[in-house]
């Protein structure tokens, strides 16, 4: 096993490039480049939807699909945070999507918190979590989109994203199995974690300090993947660089965060400018085996 691990980011906004059109195979084709013709070894992916009616430029793909044949040398798992019955007796649903090389363990999915906000537009969000063996060992990776309009909600999630870390960290060593029930094996789940996504806040904001503040003297916080390689040098931009619709100017609101224990095996952090088969860029986070 290749003792690099390169794990890709980015929101597809369902395949809508910002020329306003779905191809799919236009985002898959960048992502085979940002990954030497295979595709990084994980591929975390937001806004993934299927038979999903009335996305502007949609045709109810089924995209999950689309990506898992499109990558067949990866396992794909699919966390819907919008399931709905569609008006055909079918299944509407959108979400995110985490497709590995590396052999995956446990999956878990994780609703966040929608606090009432009257007055503003929200929608359900969730966070995709797989355990995952990487060439040093276990290792616990998620991806989530949080909410883009209402304030109170995005702190809501990126607060329960930051206890869920301390949940893990609590647990780590303690759990034990009972024989003869295969439902209670213990199953690795480290507090060593990479937490990715479209998180619709900007560097100095509340939601990103209190991501990357300690949940209690014990354990730290989530490290930004960005100082880590850069320093002191602005976070690159990852939306509105290609003239979509959206937004108005350029600025960073998708990211990389680790664990502390993972801060030195942070060997290098990209956003790719080049691609416009979103209204986001891909961001690349490798990690080496040697800490």
């Amino acid at each position: 096993m290749d003792a690099t691990v390169r794990m890709v980011s980015w929101n597809i906004q369902w395949g809508r490039g910002a020329d306003g059109r779905v191809d799919l195979r236009r985002s898959a084709d960048d992502l085979r480049r940002l990954g030497g013709g295979a595709g990084p070894e994980v591929i975390c992916l937001q806004e993934v939807a299927s038979n999903f009616a009335g996305l502007p430029g949609g045709a109810r793909e089924d995209e999950v699909a689309f990506f898992a044949e499109a990558f067949p040398e990866h396992e794909a798992v699919f966390g819907a945070a919008i399931d709905a019955r569609d008006d055909e007796g079918g299944r509407a649903r959108f979400g995110n999507l985490i497709l590995s090389r590396l052999p995956v363990d446990q999956v878990f999915r994780h609703a966040l918190p929608a606090p009432a906000d009257p007055g503003l537009p929200s929608m359900p969000r969730a966070c995709l979590e797989v355990v995952v063996e990487a060439p040093w060992g276990w290792l616990r990776v998620m991806t989530t989109h949080l909410e883009y309009y209402s304030g109170r909600q995005r702190r809501a999630q990126a607060e329960a994203l930051r206890e869920l870390q301390r949940e893990i960290a609590g647990r780590a060593g303690s759990v034990a199995g009972k024989e003869g029930n295969p439902a209670f094996a213990a199953r690795p789940r480290p507090p060593s974690a990479v937490l990715c996504g479209d998180f619709n806040c900007t560097p100095d904001s509340a939601e990103h300090a209190a991501l990357c503040r300690s949940p209690d003297a014990a354990l730290p916080g989530w490290r930004d993947a960005w100082p880590l390689v850069h320093g002191t040098a602005a976070h690159a931009p990852t939306v509105g660089l290609h003239g979509a619709e959206w937004p108005d100017r350029p600025y960073c609101c998708d990211y990389f965060l680790v664990s502390a224990d993972l801060a030195a095996r942070v060997r290098d952090l990209q956003v790719d400018a080049h691609s416009a088969a979103s209204d986001h860029q891909p961001v690349l986070l490798v990690l080496g085996a040697d800490a």
